[in-house]
């Protein structure tokens, strides 16, 4: 099997320190973000890392925003949860996720000028946070989420606005029904994709609220690119193939008018070729999966469908 190298995107400038990064992301500008908290404890260590948490609620943190190197600070203030997963929004604000039971108010949503505007509930075993650049965000949820009795995370997949208002659910037809676990969700401008088990349904949907459902040859990948009728899978198990997923396997799909084929296939590596064997979840926009190891959020990678 071929290898396909990830590129270096971003890194955190050095002036910044990491084991005070609670959170980072690529948004919908392309841009890297990294949430940070100046005064955190270190309550454990996790994947070779110790995971920062905030010292007292609420607090006030740092985003640190490289766009194509160029770097600048806004401050939050005023953060009431222990931040998880974070995005800008379109118009200068952010949304923020944290932990909570269902039906906490685990969501936090800041205005351009680092006030916050509004708590909500935002579900629980969050999986995904994903902004577009007109609309809002969305939202995916693992199947702990699902059937936690949470009702928002029953949804599965969620779109929202951006004053932290739920717009609508995912509600396939059948076959297409029981959605157990949201496996990865791009979202390019106000289009999303997001794939989702049991099965291996791929399911594209946008602001209108039309919703196309077909089924792909791979189930559970952990990323997804998208590119016309093109698709790169990271990970996950192929029909035939696999029963195992491979989690540096890559897939080149190609859509057809009622299914999907594999057109290819190829490991992911690091520049220096050493095989990718663990990652954090990815950060999945259009054509780019954006990576990171779980041992840092400094450095961003990114793989682009060709």
């Amino acid at each position: 099997m071929t290898k396909v190298a990830l590129r270096p995107y971003a890194l955190l400038p050095r002036q910044y320190d990491e084991r005070n990064v609670l959170a980072s992301t690529i948004d919908p500008r392309g841009r890297a973000l990294w949430l940070i908290c100046p005064d955190a404890r270190f309550p454990y260590r996790w994947a070779g890392r110790d995971v920062p948490k905030p010292v007292v609620l609420p607090f006030d943190a740092l985003v640190v925003i490289s766009d194509r190197g160029e770097i600048r600070e806004q401050a939050l203030h005023g953060v009431a949860v222990e931040p998880d997963v974070f995005d800008a929004l379109p118009g200068g604000g952010f949304v923020v996720s944290g932990s909570g039971g269902p039906n906490a108010r685990s969501g936090q949503i800041f205005g351009p000028d680092g006030r916050s505007r509004c708590r909500f509930p935002l579900g629980t075993h969050l999986t995904h946070l994903v902004a577009d650049g007109r609309a809002g965000f969305w939202t995916g949820y693992a199947d702990e989420g699902i059937y936690s009795g949470d009702r928002v995370s029953a949804g599965g997949l969620v779109r929202w606005d951006g004053s932290g208002n739920a717009v609508r659910a995912l509600d396939p037809p059948e076959p297409y029904q029981h959605v157990a676990d949201v496996s990865t969700v791009n979202v390019s401008d106000s289009v999303v994709h997001a794939t989702y088990w049991p099965g291996a349904a791929l399911a594209r949907t946008g602001r209108s609220g039309t919703l196309h459902i077909r089924a792909l040859p791979v189930s559970r990948p952990s990323g997804l690119a998208v590119r016309g009728d093109r698709l790169l899978l990271l990970g996950g198990s192929e029909q035939g193939v696999a029963t195992v997923s491979r989690v540096n396997a890559l897939h080149h799909i190609r859509l057809t008018d009622d299914g999907a084929v594999v057109e290819g296939r190829e490991a992911v590596a690091f520049p220096n070729g050493d095989p990718v064997r663990r990652y954090a979840r990815p950060v999945c926009r259009g054509p780019h999966i954006f990576l990171r190891t779980l041992r840092t959020l400094r450095q961003w990678w990114v793989l682009t469908a060709p």
